[in-house]
């Protein structure tokens, strides 16, 4: 086994739940767990309220919406998910609720600031594309008391993995979220479509080597 591998094995062994937090039988989290950062609530709600207000479709996407379907609670930044021709629209709403703005170079998102907290606004996510048809497969989910449309878990995952690059190779976030809402994913979905990458390959791999998974259909890239 590689050492690299051993050592996550080992963490994996060790992993508990923070005391409060529901598991299961196996020691997994089951539920919305009710520990997050209010700071970040408060600012889903500001953005979430203003983008409704004004008519503009979004859905909860990121470390809140893994939380959102029973995952860990979150510290990072907010992310939705915008259609692209709603992008300048957005930010001009959001700039005029008092936020700063931003058209960062990257060509696949546009960022917002409340106070501190960024919020980002990506329409251009790897491996899906934000129209009607990705709207109308979210889930409607009550988060923060504030109805919304919250990313399908396949969808987070597909996303997130092929996003992973030699320079950007962080497992964390989405070997928690896999283990609080493994039964909830197609795992075999997953696996297909992000057959092209070998990180995403590695990945699932682990997931099977420390059982969170069981093996997915072998898919050829």
């Amino acid at each position: 086994m590689p050492a690299g591998l051993g050592a996550i094995l080992r963490w994996s062994d060790a992993w508990r739940a923070p005391p409060g937090v529901p598991v299961d039988e196996l020691g997994y989290r089951v539920g919305m767990p009710a520990l997050q950062s209010t700071d970040l609530l408060d600012a889903l709600k500001t953005v979430a309220a203003a983008l409704r207000e004004a008519k503009l479709p979004f859905a909860l996407a990121g470390g809140l919406a893994a939380w959102a379907h029973g995952g860990p609670p979150t510290e990072h930044d907010i992310d939705l998910m915008i259609r692209e021709s709603d992008a300048d629209a957005a930010l001009a709403v959001l700039r005029d609720a008092g936020l700063r703005i931003e058209h960062p170079p990257e060509g696949w998102l546009v960022k917002a600031w409340l106070d501190d907290m960024l919020i980002d606004l990506i329409y251009g996510p790897r491996g899906m594309t934000i129209d009607d048809a990705f709207f109308e497969r979210c889930d409607e989910m009550s988060v923060a008391a504030i109805d919304m449309r919250v990313i399908p878990l396949d969808d987070l995952l597909v996303g997130k993995l092929l996003a992973l690059t030699e320079h950007h190779l962080d497992f964390g976030a989405p070997l928690e979220w896999a283990r609080a809402i493994r039964e909830q994913v197609d795992w075999a979905l997953v696996a297909e479509r992000t057959a092209g990458s070998p990180f995403a390959r590695t990945f699932l791999t682990m997931l099977e080597e420390l059982e969170i998974i069981t093996p997915t259909t072998a898919v050829t890239p």
